[in-house]
């Protein structure tokens, strides 16, 4: 089995990497933190790039991709800590109503004019519905509070859970480079901190542990996407992995910051608190653990390599 990206699917993630580095850096995320959260002309830019369309069946005007190169896309979102709900309603939302045979509406998604407001009882929230604010540690996150009952359907959770661990991902990516380069300039002793090796040891050890959650996580897009039996426990693992990634490189680049990394006044803060709140949502550490240590132990899933790689 090849598990290799195509020049296609690498090609598609550079191009939004490279788009949403033009348009969606530091100040524009306070911008938005000042003025609303929300900006027309920035969804509009991802209508026009065809996202809003990339997983709409091309019956109904959209591009029919898979969850793998969603699962890329939604990590370059985390890379640049996109505020607008793309992920939400195209990589989540999108996917849910399409496996439940609900095609109506998917043509005003790709034009972008619906977005896709998703109630999971796992969440006691929802992100960017309607009624009463709930306040997110996240500033740029618009949640509501879950009104009645909410679906607690396995897949709608597969799918937000996945896709949380992907922007986790690019999260993690983000805050190590944004570390790597303010330890460059940082000077203690009449030299930079990134001369010592205590720090270089930390900041290596979150380079291996983004490196070793990544493959995790394509692997669970692959999973959810080919209908595999065991792909809600590779789900489980993308998250738990991405937020240990996550969790652990957000705490080492805030030390890096020294006593300034938790202020409003280094950028770090807007990635950081995204991955704080991606790391809760859609089920969290002790949830997903739990999904797979029963299925590891309660006999569901084979394991061993004679497994692993069937």
């Amino acid at each position: 089995m090849d598990f290799r990206f195509t020049d296609d699917q690498l090609t598609l993630a550079e191009s939004v990497r490279d788009y949403l580095a033009g348009t969606h850096g530091p100040e524009v995320l306070r911008r938005l933190d000042t003025e609303g959260n929300r900006d027309p002309a920035i969804w509009q830019g991802l209508v026009e790039m065809g996202l809003t369309g990339l997983l709409v069946p091309e019956a109904q005007g959209g591009l029919g991709m898979g969850l793998v190169e969603a699962a890329l896309i939604a990590a370059e979102c985390g890379r640049a800590c996109l505020a607008e709900p793309l992920v939400d309603t195209a990589f989540v939302g999108v996917p849910w109503l399409v496996g439940r045979g609900e095609a109506e509406g998917l043509e005003a998604v790709v034009a972008g004019e619906r977005r896709i407001a998703l109630s999971h009882a796992i969440n006691p929230w929802v992100a960017d519905g309607e009624g009463a604010p709930v306040q997110s540690v996240d500033p740029l996150r618009n949640l509501a509070l879950r009104d009645g009952e909410a679906t607690d359907d396995a897949d709608l959770l597969n799918l937000g859970a996945l896709m949380s661990a992907a922007q986790l991902v690019g999260l993690v990516d983000a805050m190590l480079t944004q570390a790597v380069e303010y330890a460059k300039i940082r000077t203690q002793f009449g030299q930079p901190v990134g001369a010592f090796q205590g720090l270089k040891h930390q900041l290596a050890s979150c380079s291996v542990a983004i490196e070793f959650a990544k493959p995790v996580v394509w692997r669970a897009a692959s999973a959810l996407q080919d209908g595999a039996a065991s792909a809600a426990v590779h789900v489980s693992h993308a998250k738990l992995a991405a937020t240990d990634a996550a969790m652990l490189t957000a705490e080492t680049a805030i030390q890096v910051h020294g006593a300034m990394g938790y202020t409003y006044e280094v950028d770090l803060h807007f990635w950081m608190k995204r991955a704080w709140a991606l790391a809760g949502a859609w089920g969290d550490r002790a949830f997903h653990y739990a999904r797979i240590d029963d299925a590891v132990l309660g006999g569901a899933l084979a394991i061993g390599p004679e497994h692993t790689f069937a």
